[in-house]
């Protein structure tokens, strides 16, 4: 399987998860999914950017995580009712609202990496990011998503599909064909995705185990465990052998992983 350029150079990765908002940026208001957490994770190094995505009433794609705004404004309308210039409003002194257009425009040397939150944004996410399919994996729980804004994508012209990691329902597939012994099955579900992005685990149930990583290196895949906020589960993780650490703390994710590049831990 021919590596995406969007895994290269070489693991490991450090993915900001919607961002980086530091504990100061915070006190002054800023939120995740922000203009303003796109660059600090941008102004701190990090090469890759985990991000989701909705769209407002008027057919904007925007980076938000929520399918309302509960959370970040404590308002109880849904982001696909709000139309472009309310959500902007809404989050001028949150930190700026970012559409996936500012995103892949305003930062050309990053790479996202973007959750089809809803399904109406999933044909927006492939026509935007076509040109930029070297640079963007495209994930969702939802496979059907997942592959629509794919299709998209290709669909928009598109020199090669962009990166991917599987739906809930293929991880599931794996894991019961890894659990069966069935390798021909594992073998063919691997080969459909550049990157498997999981928790560590599900309740009491370990995910992300030294087998799994194993296996998906085999066939090419990298494994990128979410959400690690933690030096002490960085470093485990690391020995396991994982690829890409999504986390909250960029900033600390990047000295784990410099410090063992430099051979300093």
């Amino acid at each position: 399987m021919t590596r995406h350029p969007y895994l290269s150079p070489a693991a490991p990765r450090v993915l900001a998860h919607r961002g980086l908002v530091t504990p100061d940026a915070a006190l002054h208001g800023v939120t995740e999914n922000s203009f303003a957490a796109v660059a600090e994770a941008h102004a701190a190094g990090v090469a890759y950017v985990e991000s989701d995505c909705h769209v407002t009433a008027d057919g904007t794609v925007v980076l938000f995580h929520d399918d309302d705004l509960r959370r970040v404004a404590d308002d109880p309308r849904k982001i696909a009712d709000v139309r472009l210039h309310e959500l902007e409003e809404i989050m001028s002194d949150r930190g700026g609202l970012i559409t996936l257009a500012q995103a892949l425009d305003a930062f050309p040397d990053v790479r996202f990496n973007l959750d089809v939150k809803a399904a109406a944004a999933a044909e927006g996410v492939g026509r935007l990011v076509a040109p930029h399919a070297a640079r963007v994996l495209v994930t969702s729980f939802s496979d059907a998503r997942r592959l629509e804004a794919l299709t998209a994508a290709m669909a928009a012209g598109a020199p090669r599909r962009p990166a991917t990691s599987p739906g809930l329902e293929t991880v599931k597939r794996l894991l019961v064909a890894r659990a069966l012994g069935r390798g021909s099955r594992v073998r063919s579900l691997l080969a459909e995705v550049d990157a498997l992005q999981l928790p560590e685990r599900q309740g009491p149930i370990p995910v992300v185990t030294r087998g799994l990583v194993r296996d998906a290196h085999a066939a090419g895949v990298e494994v990128h465990v979410w959400t690690v906020n933690g030096e002490d589960d960085m470093q485990r993780l690391l020995d396991l052998g994982v690829d890409g650490l999504v986390t909250d703390r960029a900033d600390v994710a990047l000295g784990v992983v410099n410090a063992r590049r430099t051979g300093t831990v």
